[in-house]
């Protein structure tokens, strides 16, 4: 199963600046960047709980969770 949103850019998330500019500020600029990691992760980068909420909710939207999960 492939999604088709991995190689696109975190940009297509349309998170909140201050969250795109935290990930960018850690070399995540991709979506699959971004899927590989876990909730633990992205707490040590500076993100807040409801930053990393916000995260789950889109990704989900387009079918992938934190730490490559899938969604069917």
């Amino acid at each position: 199963m492939s999604n088709g949103y991995l190689e696109n850019d975190i940009l297509d998330l349309k998170l909140n600046k201050n969250i795109v500019q935290i990930l960018k500020n850690n070399s995540i600029c991709k979506i699959k960047d971004l899927w590989v990691k876990k909730r633990s992760n992205l707490k040590e980068i500076g993100l807040s709980d409801s930053q990393i909420k916000e995260i789950i909710i889109k990704l989900e939207l387009i079918g992938l969770d934190l730490n490559k999960k899938r969604n069917k």
